[in-house]
């Protein structure tokens, strides 16, 4: 309370004392801001918990569309003939790759 006395009345005479005298400041105003400054400043309470999440590798559930659209890239970009999508060998490959439940590493 008497922290609260010195604010109210006799601010500009502790105010002029604490500066002649190097002596921080102890009104509830000041120590309040004081406060909030060093917590603004960083999180101190969450920071030693939170950890980076190690991502994982994500495999494309298979579908037509997207299988289609690889066979035609694959086609293109190897300079395959049409006809190799109906290859026996491709048609074992793909094939075996379908039984995959998790998805194809090559």
């Amino acid at each position: 309370t008497l922290r609260r006395h010195m604010e109210a009345v006799h601010k500009g005479t502790y105010l002029k004392w604490a500066e002649d005298h190097s002596f921080i400041s102890m009104l509830p105003k000041d120590t309040k801001r004081r406060r909030l400054e060093t917590n603004a400043d960083g999180q101190t309470q969450l920071d030693s918990h939170l950890r980076e999440r190690e991502t994982k590798e994500r495999v494309v559930p298979f579908s037509e569309a997207f299988f289609r659209e690889a066979a035609i890239e694959w086609l293109v970009g190897t300079d395959q003939p049409l006809d190799a999508l109906n290859h026996p060998a491709f048609q074992k490959m793909v094939h075996e790759a379908a039984r995959a439940t998790n998805g194809v590493k090559l």
